[in-house]
C-alpha cells in the first residue's frame, strides 16, 4: 500500500534523504576486453601466461618458449528489480511529484548504495585477496595500517598507479586531524582516495529478496557474518566490473491495462569479481 501525503500547495521542494553517488564507478571495466561467452548469463576475458627467461646459446642461440591465452569465465553475479504503482490521481494532486521523483528519488537512495555495498562485499570476500583485521581508533592507527597494507601490495608487485583507497568518513577524518607530514603523505601514493559511507561498507551483505516475510521492504542489511570496513585498496586492474543492463521502464497510465496509474520498474543486471591472477591488487581491513 502506498503512502502518499496530497499537496494542498505546490511546492518544487522535496524533503530529500540525503545519499552519495556510487562510489564504485570509478572501478568500470574496459567492456572491449570481454566478450560474450558460451551461455548468455556470463563473459570470458583473456588471461596470458607465457615461460620466463632461458640461457641464451651462442651456439644454438634461443630457448623456445610457450606462450598460452586462455578465457576465463565470469558469470553474472548481480539480478535485482522493482516495480512501483503511483495512482494517475494521487500523481496529478501532488503536482506530479509522487511519480515524477520517484525515478531518481529510487536509483539514488536505494540502488545505487545497493550496489556499492555488493560490490565491496564480493571484493572483500574474493578468495586469495590481502586482508587484515583491527579496531583503528586513532588517526596513527589508521595511518600504519594504511602503511602495511601498502607495503603487502608493493612487496606482492602490484603497480602503483591505478591504486584506489576506499576509506571510511570517520577514519579518514581522524588521519586529517592529525596534520602532520605523515598524515598527509599516506594519501599521496594514491590515484584517488574516496569516502564511502560505513553503511554500504561491509565485508558481506545480506540481499532481500522482497518477497520472504520480514524482507518485503527489499534492499540489504549488513550480514549476520559480516565486518564493518575500515577502508579497502583496489588496484582497478584486478577487478571484473560489468554493467550490462540498468535501465528504468515506465508505463503511463494509458498504456496500463490493470490500473489507471502510473508504473515505473527498474532492472539492474551485472557482475563485479577479481581477476584470479591479480588478488593481490586487492586489500581490505576490517574491524575487528
Amino acid at each position: 500500500m502506498n503512502s502518499i501525503t496530497l499537496a494542498k500547495k505546490y511546492t518544487a521542494l522535496l524533503d530529500e534523504v540525503y545519499k552519495e553517488s556510487a562510489v564504485t564507478a570509478v572501478l568500470e571495466s574496459d567492456s572491449s576486453l570481454a566478450r560474450a561467452g558460451a551461455n548468455a548469463n556470463e563473459i570470458v576475458i583473456p588471461k596470458l601466461a607465457m615461460d620466463g627467461l632461458a640461457d641464451y646459446s651462442r651456439n644454438s642461440g634461443y630457448v623456445d618458449g610457450d606462450v598460452t591465452l586462455t578465457w576465463e569465465t565470469a558469470a553474472y553475479n548481480y539480478e535485482r528489480g522493482r516495480m512501483f504503482t503511483v495512482d494517475n490521481m494521487d500523481n496529478a494532486e501532488t503536482q506530479n511529484t509522487a511519480f515524477g521523483r520517484l525515478a531518481g528519488e529510487f536509483v539514488r537512495t536505494k540502488a545505487v548504495p545497493e550496489m556499492d555495498a555488493f560490490r565491496f562485499a564480493e571484493y572483500a570476500s574474493a578468495t586469495g585477496v590481502g586482508a587484515a583485521s583491527a579496531d583503528l581508533s586513532t588517526g596513527a592507527a589508521a595511518v600504519a595500517a594504511i602503511r602495511t597494507a601498502v607495503s603487502a601490495m608493493d612487496e606482492a608487485e602490484v603497480p602503483a598507479e591505478g591504486r584506489i583507497l576506499f576509506i571510511t568518513p570517520t577514519l579518514k577524518g581522524l588521519i586529517d586531524d592529525m596534520d602532520t607530514t605523515k598524515s598527509k603523505a599516506v594519501f599521496a601514493g594514491f590515484e584517488q582516495v574516496i569516502t564511502v559511507p560505513q553503511t554500504r561498507f561491509y565485508t558481506k551483505i545480506k540481499l532481500n529478496d522482497g518477497v520472504t516475510s520480514g524482507e518485503t521492504a527489499g534492499g540489504y542489511a549488513k550480514a549476520s557474518d559480516g565486518k564493518n570496513i575500515n577502508f579497502m585498496i583496489v588496484h582497478k586492474a584486478a577487478v571484473l566490473q560489468f554493467t550490462k543492463h540498468a535501465l528504468p521502464k515506465i508505463i503511463p497510465p494509458a498504456l496500463n491495462p490493470d490500473a489507471d496509474a502510473w508504473k515505473y520498474g527498474y532492472r539492474s543486471y551485472g557482475l563485479c569479481s577479481v581477476y584470479a591472477n591479480k588478488t593481490a591488487g586487492i586489500y581490505v581491513h576490517s574491524a575487528a
